[in-house]
């Protein structure tokens, strides 16, 4: 299912605060989410009760369309999409956890 996400005018993709820890767990404000998802009518369950990969690729697309919007480059987005461009060259098809592949 597609769904047409809205970014309310007052949020930029810094407001997501995305992080990595020691362990490579990556975390963000799901406030930011919960926002995007009432600003386009879709219920916070089609991302927080779906795999990873569901959350994962909208910040990525979001991410994507804030640089060619001029927006400021993310350590931690650019890693992320670098770690899917490794394993799909790889053709590895799950990720794991750092220092258990």
């Amino acid at each position: 299912m597609k769904a047409k996400m809205v970014i309310p005018d007052d949020l930029t993709f810094s407001d997501l605060h995305l992080a990595r820890d020691p362990h490579g767990n990556v975390s963000f404000e799901w406030a930011v989410i919960e926002r995007i998802c009432q600003a386009s009518g879709l219920p916070l369950a089609m991302f927080r009760d779906a795999s990873e990969d569901t959350v994962a690729g909208f910040i990525v697309r979001w991410y994507q369309a804030h640089r060619q919007r001029g927006g400021e480059a993310d350590p931690v987005a650019e890693d992320l999409i670098t770690e899917v461009l490794v394993e799909a060259k790889a053709g590895q098809t799950t990720s794991h956890q750092p220092g258990r592949a």
